[in-house]
């Protein structure tokens, strides 16, 4: 058996060993994918002199410059896509279907940004409205930040990368990524790829570290912004180690759905379904909860069902598996201790609720949960798994008023063709986002993106993260006299 290949650190536009190095393990079958370096104090520092010297020529470079850069990226991302691909089912098991799909989205990114990087700017401002500024003409200007801490997650270890280097390279900031330990390969893959398109060296540093290091790099200021996303647990805790930087934080979910009794049930079962046990319910704005008006609800929960039984379970490899593995062992025996609880509290398996033995045992089934209570873990808390609770509900008031009582306030949606009904859910939900007739799964990459409560603050989407990672400077000029 052919050993397992090594991925160094990408420092300063090449690859650096670390201090230390870890396995990446596939979560399907936890087959050794890869040897990766872990950098250590003296490698972090490295990336943070590297960084300051790329932001010196980012800083200067045209906004036709940095256009053509991502679209260099971009072509080196799509010559790549196969190794990626490979990739983002090994490292993480993510069912093919999916990876093919991440990877469309990634180069969809670099393509758009390339794009906002030509026409991002300030505003001209009419100082001449206020009898002081008569004699005065003025405008704005978006300046970059600085060194960015990109800090990412497991679940889209490409795409949410993306999403922090393409709008930091738009505006001409530097930015280190600190990659998922369980999922860093595809992110060394595109710092080897952005260097290769000609990005100055230091314009983007990948680096998997230990905690202790990213506490340095906020309480020593290194960086000027922090840019993470994850846990809601995590998240708030490096706000506050932030002291200094600018910080946009995209975390947990439970996401809401509403089917009301105008809904097409097919529809709104066959994307429910989807939407909640795709890649086995990692994502943040997975479908959770869901509640269908009372009329209405046998006939959903027999089609939710059968919904169900179509998406393949198993093998990520397979190019019809939509549900694979859980991350890993952990994951997994924490998605069942949270079933088990649920069933003990009171709650109802109507599908699934075991474990499947595959692989590394990693696979749990697509589960549905009936005769829930907002007060159970499953509904109050983020699982993160492919869980979904079904509630009954005969006024769209009640709906909102139990979506909104979460701590979490990310994206909900609503599945409707009551116009009364749609408006009222689009003003009463207390969430960073609303769609309507699909499920709340739904992300257009270039659309912001981000929640309110404990899911987060600032909003990512390209153009929405530019000016995160910008300051806006104030240009006043007084007319000469004439």
């Amino acid at each position: 058996m052919p050993k397992a290949p090594h991925f160094y650190l990408w420092i300063h536009g090449e690859a650096r060993p670390g201090s230390d190095e870890f396995e990446v393990h596939n979560p399907y079958n936890d087959a050794c994918v890869a040897s990766v370096s872990m950098a250590g104090h003296g490698e972090v520092a490295q990336a943070v002199k590297s960084s300051a010297k790329a932001f010196r020529q980012l800083r200067c470079m045209s906004r036709f410059e940095r256009a053509e850069l991502l679209m260099a990226i971009h072509a080196g991302l799509n010559e790549a896509s196969d190794e990626i691909i490979d990739a983002l089912i090994l490292e993480g098991g993510k069912p093919r279907m999916f990876a093919e799909q991440e990877i469309g989205r990634t180069l969809a990114v670099f393509a758009w940004a390339a794009g906002e990087a030509e026409r991002f700017s300030g505003d001209i401002v009419p100082l001449d409205g206020m009898a002081r500024g008569i004699a005065y003409e003025g405008y704005t200007r978006r300046e970059p930040i600085g060194t960015v801490l990109g800090i990412c997650p497991f679940n889209f270890p490409l795409n949410l990368v993306a999403h922090k280097v393409a709008p930091a390279l738009a505006v001409g900031n530097p930015i280190l990524i600190k990659p998922a330990t369980p999922t860093p390969i595809s992110a060394l893959i595109m710092g080897r790829i952005v260097s290769e398109a000609g990005a100055p060296a230091g314009s983007l540093n990948v680096l998997p570290m230990p905690h202790d290091e990213v506490a340095w790099l906020l309480e020593k200021n290194n960086v000027r912004m922090l840019s993470f996303t994850g846990s809601a647990e995590v998240g708030w805790t490096l706000k506050k180690q932030a002291c200094r930087q600018r910080v946009a934080l995209e975390l947990g979910g439970n996401s809401g759905t509403i089917v009301d009794a105008s809904a097409d049930i097919p529809f709104a079962a066959k994307r429910c379904a989807l939407g909640g046990f795709a890649q086995a319910g990692q994502s943040c704005i997975a479908v959770q909860r869901i509640y269908v008006y009372k009329s209405i609800l046998d006939a959903f929960l027999k089609a939710l069902i059968r919904e169900t039984n179509k998406l393949a379970v198993g093998d990520p490899c397979k190019n019809d598996t939509a549900v694979g593995p859980l991350i890993n062992k952990n994951a997994a025996g924490r998605v069942m201790q949270q079933i088990k609880q649920a069933v003990q509290d009171g709650a109802s398996i109507v599908h699934g609720g075991r474990k499947r033995r595959l692989g590394a045992g990693n696979i749990v089934e697509p589960t549905i949960l009936t005769d829930v209570d907002e007060a159970m873990d499953v509904c109050r808390k983020e699982i993160f798994g492919p869980v979904i609770t079904i509630t009954a509900f005969e006024d769209v008031r009640t709906a909102v008023g139990w979506i909104n009582r979460s701590e979490f306030g990310l994206q909900a949606a609503i599945f409707s063709n009551n116009n009364r009904h749609i408006h009222y859910a689009i003003d009463a939900l207390h969430v960073g986002g609303v769609v309507v007739n699909d499920f709340p799964s739904c992300r257009i990459d270039h659309m912001p993106y981000g929640g309110i409560k404990a899911s987060g603050l600032g909003r990512e989407g390209i153009r929405s993260a530019m000016l995160e990672m910008t300051e806006e400077k104030m240009v006043v000029m007084r007319r000469s006299n004439r």
